[in-house]
């Protein structure tokens, strides 16, 4: 078995996944959401303060696994600094304790292996990666074969979710607030404009689409419930308008047979839909994440890490340590 932790940023988790046929045995999640909401956002002392008084709890919870484990993983890129060596302390005293190697695990990885949690893996695959603080499309062949097509120049696709909701006054995380307000709202009431709408690169880009939420809301006065649902539609309109635009693009470019959308941002039905509907009109199947895998977790970190275990992908305990920022080409 591997034992799994991930601490990138505000959720603590640790699994247990059965090498040989990627059964996941045990997994725990806690998640910080309510803790940070006060603040609008992550903040990253109070998360690291937080992951070291919940790892060791759920780890005791799994404890009956131990002995059974042939390696740990753990997310050391990409992620908060301070988050990311809780995890990988508990990594390294695991590593010291049991005598069983370490494998540094991306966390980006982990999420096009969200999609194979207790399952082979079917590769290659277009992936669609939507979260907090990425959005990109990835030409994935193997767990060390991913090369980015296409990234975005400023936010991501779920921060700017949270950058309206907390414009709006609405809490911490946005993603799922903005989603419920725009079931009842009018998505053609604001013409918000479609990001690189006429521009040949391949690329996102969700600062200017913000700036224009933000110009919208202070010409309103007295905000009214209705105004803030019709804002949340528009807005989530022109959102996902821009990923398909630009995914339709890399589609006519790269001509993928199977495509796939991953991250805490897959979860919004909305999108989900609209690029059911695309991928059912170009004759690309689609799959996406379970709902319960879509934001960070522990399991795909370990359904990740079967793959770097079968071949023999360890690193160093001196060697492993946090990276911030990185990704792959």
């Amino acid at each position: 078995m591997i034992l799994s932790i991930e601490s990138s940023c505000d959720d603590s988790s640790i699994a247990v996944t059965r090498i040989a046929d990627y059964k996941l045995l045990f997994h725990k999640k806690i998640s910080q959401e309510l803790e940070h909401s006060e603040y609008g956002g992550v903040v990253p002392e109070l998360a690291s303060r937080l992951h070291a008084e919940a790892l060791p709890k759920i780890l005791e919870e799994a404890k009956e696994f131990l002995p059974h484990i042939k390696a740990i993983a753990v997310t050391n890129e990409p992620g908060l600094s301070v988050t990311l060596m809780e995890g990988i302390m508990m990594a390294k005293a695991l590593h010291i304790a049991l005598q069983k190697p370490l494998i540094g695990v991306n966390h980006l990885v982990g999420h096009v292996y969200s999609l194979f949690i207790e399952k082979e893996a079917v590769l290659p695959k277009m992936v669609l990666l939507v979260s907090g603080g990425h959005t990109m499309i990835l030409d994935v062949r193997g767990y060390k074969d991913l090369k980015v097509l296409a990234t975005t120049l400023d936010d991501s696709f779920g921060e700017s979710f949270d950058k309206v909701a907390k414009m709006m006054g609405l809490g911490y995380p946005g993603g799922p607030i903005i989603e419920r307000l725009a079931q009842k709202g009018d998505p053609n009431r604001f013409d918000f404009p479609i990001p690189l709408r006429h521009s040949s690169k391949l690329a996102f880009s969700f600062s200017g689409l913000k700036n224009a939420v933000r110009l919208a809301l202070e010409e309103l006065d007295n905000l009214s419930e209705e105004d803030m649902a019709d804002i949340a539609a528009s807005f989530q309109k022109a959102a996902i308008t821009h990923l398909l635009q630009k995914t339709s693009k890399a589609c006519e470019l790269y001509k993928p047979k199977d495509f796939a959308i991953v991250g805490g941002a897959s979860a919004n039905m909305a999108l989900r839909k609209a690029f059911e509907k695309e991928c059912a009109k170009r004759r690309i199947s689609i799959s996406f994440a379970p709902l319960e895998f879509c934001s960070d977790n522990a399991a795909m970190i370990g359904r990740a890490a079967v793959e770097a275990y079968k071949m023999r992908d360890f690193i160093d305990m001196e060697e492993l340590r946090a990276v911030p920022r990185s990704c792959f080409v």
